[in-house]
């Protein structure tokens, strides 16, 4: 008589852990959580997620977003700290201080930040030799 459904008992149980702000809706103030978000309104605060973060095209956030990757197709405006990738498509507009471990950028994205990369740092090669940063020198 009750047939139980894969989808039917995510939602029961709350394990759907996608979090989406509509065209239309802005949100002011502090946002934490552990899913995804997708975001296609506006934000003015601070957002942290150890999820992925979409941001749409008419989605704008203005703050700090702290997250695992990120992919860009609004604005964005603030400080940014990734441990994982930013992509950012063509329409994608950002401002502001990027930490990030990756990056990806499409021809035709606004990127004017001051911008780190954290990943793996390896030592250059030069002609089969490894070079070593040389010492600062002072005048």
């Amino acid at each position: 008589m009750f047939s139980e459904n894969k989808k039917d008992k995510q939602m029961v149980e709350g394990t759907s852990n996608q979090n989406l702000i509509a065209q239309g809706t802005k949100m002011v103030g502090d946002f934490n959580s552990e899913g995804d978000f997708r975001i296609d309104g506006i934000i003015e605060g601070n957002v942290k997620t150890t999820g992925k973060v979409v941001l749409g095209k008419s989605g704008l956030i203005k703050g700090t977003l702290q997250g695992t990757d990120a992919y860009f197709e609004g604005k964005f405006s603030g400080k940014l700290a990734l441990s994982g990738t930013l992509t950012l498509k063509a329409s994608a507009h950002v401002e502001g201080e990027v930490v990030a471990g990756k990056l990806a950028v499409e021809p035709g994205a606004t990127f004017n930040v001051t911008c780190v990369m954290k990943g793996a740092v390896k030592e250059m090669n030069n002609g089969g030799q490894t070079r070593k940063p040389e010492a600062e020198k002072t005048a």
